[in-house]
């Protein structure tokens, strides 16, 4: 197998090696182009090193000539032609979803202990829904993200640097972007191409969603408040601002389709002393901040904005489970959560003044519990602690521990 011309992904590598040559499915979920195919392609590389002679298939569901594998039963006899009998069968499926019921096949397959699988999709309601019910148990499933600030500079072979960070801020962290010219027109024509493709392909023909211009508008809209609270109230007023007639609560279900394509992610509230997950007043974030800016230029005045996008992508990708906190009155950005590790933490762009000063440090101040807390902002100097409170530089909280 020759080499592949793809920069490794080791968060993710990591993640996947221990259950090479077990009986699940390793199930890889996330936006379209974030580039689970090259992960893919690791872990075949991987496989065939450890055995030179393994019998992989690979079935690449965008790649014409697989055109004709439409169901479970064309993917099974397309499998009886390159299965070796008596072996061990690696089967690696690329974008599964594009094979209607292909659950009935991998069940199948599983019943049977020479197979090792392996599929991408773009849907996680298609992912964890029909595969849960069927394979219940059986899978294990990996969310592939954009890429992190890291990552973004080794792709891009660029110094960690102040200007590094203002070009991943403006462009986001879609890898293809490093076969691209770095200018903002073809940039933004290409992840909205993306997004094209999410909304048709992956809403609309799914979904069966027939007022496709609202479905745009609504990605607009979340663009606009990226970061706030998002009740039935705001939407409410949102439709009649519209002079729209659509109920919030078909609103919120095109909420969750957007959701289950992995263009933007949910916050949800949660109380900090009493833990309870509020209902209602949700945040939502965009997987990737350049399909963001992709939809509204990005603009000085949303700075804060962007940074609060870019530290959720980056504790979610990390593996926490992440929250918008509420302490009595105050709001408190993230409390971010991983196995039994919480923390508190407040974004600004920066703190400028006492005011600042008092409001960001002053929310954390008032949680009385001893979780690490923390103000990240732009000011490249920021260091030490106020009070116990930790501040530190975007690009400092970007970049360190990354081996997570």
């Amino acid at each position: 197998m020759k080499e592949k011309p793809y920069i490794k992904r080791p968060l993710y590598f990591n993640r996947i090696e221990p259950y090479i040559d077990t009986g699940l499915i390793k199930v890889l979920t996330g936006q379209r182009r974030v580039g689970k195919s090259y992960i893919l392609l690791q872990v075949m590389d991987e496989i065939h090193k450890r055995n030179p002679s393994a019998n992989i298939i690979y079935i690449n569901k965008e790649d014409y000539q697989f055109e004709s594998i439409k169901d479970h039963n064309a993917l099974m006899d397309y499998l009886s032609m390159y299965r070796k009998k008596g072996e061990k069968q690696y089967l690696f499926i690329d974008e599964v979803q594009e094979i209607s019921n292909f659950e009935l096949a991998l069940r199948s397959l599983l019943s049977v202990d020479s197979w090792d699988i392996y599929i991408t999709g773009s849907n996680a309601t298609l992912l964890s829904g029909e595969l849960a019910t069927l394979l219940s148990g059986r899978t294990i499933q990996i969310t592939i993200h954009s890429l992190l600030y890291p990552e973004f500079i080794q792709f891009h072979r660029l110094e960690d640097s102040p200007e590094s960070l203002l070009k991943y801020i403006r462009w986001g962290g879609m890898p293809h972007l490093i076969n691209l010219p770095k200018n903002d027109a073809i940039v933004y024509e290409y992840l909205r191409n993306i997004q094209n493709t999410i909304i048709l392909r992956d809403i609309v023909a799914r979904f069966n969603i027939r007022n496709v211009s609202f479905l745009q508008n609504l990605i607009n809209y979340l663009a606009d408040i990226t970061g706030s609270i998002l009740s039935a109230k705001r939407i409410s007023d949102y439709l009649k601002s519209q002079r729209i007639n659509l109920s919030p609560k078909l609103v919120l279900e095109y909420l969750s389709f957007l959701e289950s394509v992995f263009l933007i992610e949910r916050a949800k509230r949660m109380e900090v002393e009493g833990k309870k997950i509020f209902e209602v007043g949700d945040k939502f974030y965009f997987e990737d901040i350049g399909m963001r800016h992709a939809i509204i230029p990005f603009q000085q005045k949303d700075i804060g904005k962007t940074l609060e996008n870019i530290v959720y992508h980056h504790l979610i990708a990390a593996g926490h489970a992440v929250f918008v906190g509420k302490y009595r009155d105050k709001e408190i950005d993230f409390v971010a959560v991983k196995r039994e590790n919480k923390s508190y933490i407040q974004v600004a762009y920066l703190i400028a003044d006492e005011k600042t000063h008092e409001r960001e440090f002053g929310n954390l101040l008032s949680i009385p519990d001893n979780c690490p807390k923390m103000v990240i902002s732009m000011d490249e100097q920021a260091t030490g602690n106020y009070k116990g409170i930790e501040h530190l530089s975007i690009r400092k909280f970007l970049t360190r521990n990354y081996d997570y």
